[in-house]
């Protein structure tokens, strides 16, 4: 089992680099909003990541697997208690909300199960109620001042601003996942075009191979009456 640092909020790994690169060792990501993370995971591996949460804040994540036989992985989220509070398995795609606490978050992904076919996972996490919302409005009110002779309350444009905010956000993680539903049907495609050929060439050669067949026999039947009459 694997337990990687992973350096960056955002990062995208080639396939199969993250196994070459990075030692086992433990997973954490910056407290940013929206994180998203693309590995290969090996046959007979498993792979388990942390994250730090705060109290009554919220995690969320989804993931896919986007190519590997199968298109399945084991799923398993763990609390800082170690109680189990999702467990899957076989499962290719999986979204998960969960109310936090204080501690190290711990998922895993398993593919232990699977002898031959590595995977490629795609998940991303979505944090909210991290607190830096309400940092963020105290610096606004040390740079604003005589509000009170303002139309519109700084309230008010607090709360425009963090709606277009979330909105963006949503749209960010909107298209996030449309790239990874779009990578994982192209994954699909190029496998079944790939079978389509295999399995074309093999009917093509078996053609050959009985017309060859039946032109021998064929000829032979002539030259045996050919070789009676004489």
């Amino acid at each position: 089992m694997g337990r990687w640092l992973l350096p960056w909020p955002r990062l995208l790994l080639p396939l199969g680099c993250l196994a070459l690169l990075l030692p086992p060792r433990a997973a954490e990501f910056s407290p940013s909003l929206d994180s998203d993370f693309t590995f290969t995971l090996p046959a007979g591996r498993k792979e388990c990541f942390y994250q730090p949460m705060r109290k009554e804040a919220s995690l969320e994540l989804e993931y896919q697997v986007l190519d590997g036989a199968g298109l399945d992985v084991d799923f398993h989220l763990l609390s800082p208690k170690g109680e189990t509070l999702v467990f899957e398995e076989r499962k290719s795609d999986g979204v998960h909300t969960v109310e936090t606490e204080d501690g190290d978050y711990m998922f895993c992904f398993d593919n232990t199960f699977s002898t031959i076919s590595e995977k490629v996972i795609f998940f991303e996490l979505i944090l909210d109620n991290m607190g830096e919302d309400g940092q963020d409005q105290e610096d606004w009110k040390k740079y604003v001042t005589g509000t009170d002779l303002l139309d519109m309350k700084l309230e008010d444009i607090l709360e425009s601003i963090n709606s277009v905010k979330a909105r963006l956000s949503k749209s960010v993680q909107i298209q996030t996942l449309l790239r990874a539903f779009e990578a994982r049907d192209r994954n699909i495609q190029e496998s079944n075009f790939d079978r389509v050929n295999f399995w074309s060439m093999v009917n093509l050669g078996v053609m050959v191979v009985v017309s060859a067949v039946q032109v021998y026999m064929l000829k032979s039947l002539f030259e045996e009456k050919r070789k009676s009459r004489t």
